[in-house]
């Protein structure tokens, strides 16, 4: 079992590792679109592509928090995310980076819209309406999810137990 339990982990590497690296490339698509953006003339236009690339660097952003939450939670811990109080903090992180990149993102497009096509705006509205809506039923999973972690104890003593090693 612990050498299945070390394939699982070095796979789980590999896909940290590509994850991580999509999100260099990312970040260089990002910065690539702002100095484009910027080496023209300081307008309209440029505020757009501005923009454009903050989008791309959320994008980054959620593949970079990918990358470390699979190394920390699968490989540095190497934990079973079974227990309630694990499967909420492990969802938790991912989900807060997903939810301020869709975010941005809605905010991106709905720029976007006002400036070049209002036709568009119903789009980032939906975009926008349906962040609020993840936002809403985490918070629910995570208020239900809290009272299955009251009747685990000692599964909290153990999760702080491995943030403590995990800072050291």
């Amino acid at each position: 079992m612990k050498v299945l339990s070390r394939i699982f982990s070095s796979i789980h590497g590999v896909i940290a590792v590509l994850f991580a690296a999509a999100a260099l490339v990312l970040v260089f698509v990002a910065a690539r679109i702002a100095w484009t953006a910027v080496s023209g003339a300081l307008d309209e236009g440029a505020a757009q592509g501005v923009i454009e690339a903050i989008g791309v660097l959320a994008a980054a952003v959620v593949a970079l928090q990918i990358a470390q939450t699979i190394t920390e939670e699968e490989i540095i811990r190497g934990v079973d995310i079974s227990a309630p109080t694990r499967a909420r903090r492990f969802l938790s992180r991912f989900m807060v980076v997903v939810v301020v990149a869709l975010a941005i993102e809605g905010l991106v497009a709905a720029f976007t819209a006002i400036h070049e096509d209002l036709a568009e705006l119903v789009y980032a509205a939906a975009l926008l309406l349906s962040t609020g809506a993840l936002l809403a039923a985490w918070g629910v999973f995570i208020h239900f999810n809290r009272e299955a972690e009251e009747l685990e104890p000692e599964a909290m003593r153990k999760t702080k137990q491995e943030d403590r090693k995990l800072d050291q």
